[in-house]
């Protein structure tokens, strides 16, 4: 189950944050996995600044931060012993449980939203995502509908980031179709109008989880009903 959680919209806690970690793994079993999508701490206003360039720390799967933009629990999720992480940067994920090391094994470096991640490794699985108190626009997964949805134009996104391989700081080039901006035509929380639509249809299910309004989805639902929303709402490619 992917997770992303608003731990403050959930009230206060008993024990603390890492109750909500320990809950969930009792929802899902032993055999079940929890993931998180941490992206990472990193430099990008610097990466292109030559003066600093030598400076900026690589990416590193058992060291480098979650992004804070993400919020506190990607982090909470990674440094929870037994925790694991894939190795593509931005699109790295944390994995917590019976199938972690599957979860996290063999991330493509490129284009890691695709079928070669961890959200086509949740597809695969029959897996589920949770929105736990956050907004509807922060499902993740839905990246991977965008992936794969045949539409026009999709950007490209190059760009060159620090790797930490065998010890040693690599530079390496990466591509990625750009999930930092919605596709041309599509407001910014077009994330939202979908979640919206795909509960309409009946599936998926809405709940409170301390405090929190929450939405569990299927990944192997979802994911064909957004491809279907993109390649319906967006042009064509040209043949």
């Amino acid at each position: 189950m992917l997770v992303h959680a608003a731990l403050r919209a959930v009230g206060p806690i008993v024990g603390g944050a890492d109750v909500v970690i320990t809950a969930l793994r009792d929802v899902v079993g032993p055999r079940g996995t929890i993931l998180g999508y941490t992206d990472w701490q990193s430099e990008d206003e610097v990466l292109d600044d030559p003066a600093v360039r030598n400076e900026i720390p690589p990416f590193d799967p058992l060291s480098s931060r979650a992004t804070r933009d993400n919020g506190f629990f990607p982090e909470m999720l990674r440094t929870t012993p037994g925790a694991l992480r894939s190795g593509n940067p931005g699109a790295s994920m944390a994995a917590l449980g019976g199938r972690a090391e599957w979860f996290t094994a063999d991330h493509a470096l490129d284009y890691g939203y695709g079928p070669q991640s961890p959200l086509g490794k949740l597809v695969e699985a029959d897996g589920k995502t949770l929105l736990l108190g956050c907004p509807w626009d922060r499902i993740t997964l839905l990246h991977h509908a965008e992936h794969l949805a045949d539409y026009f134009p999709k950007r490209i996104r190059r760009y060159e980031s620090p790797v930490l391989v065998d010890g040693k700081t690599i530079w390496r080039q990466f591509e990625e179709f750009d999930t930092s901006h919605s596709p041309d035509g599509l407001p910014e929380d077009y994330f939202i109008g979908i979640v919206e639509q795909f509960l309409a249809s009946g599936k998926g299910k809405r709940g409170t989880i301390g405090a929190a309004s929450s939405v569990l989805v299927k990944a192997k639902e979802i994911v064909p009903f957004a491809v279907a929303w993109l390649e319906k709402a967006l042009p064509k490619p040209v043949s």
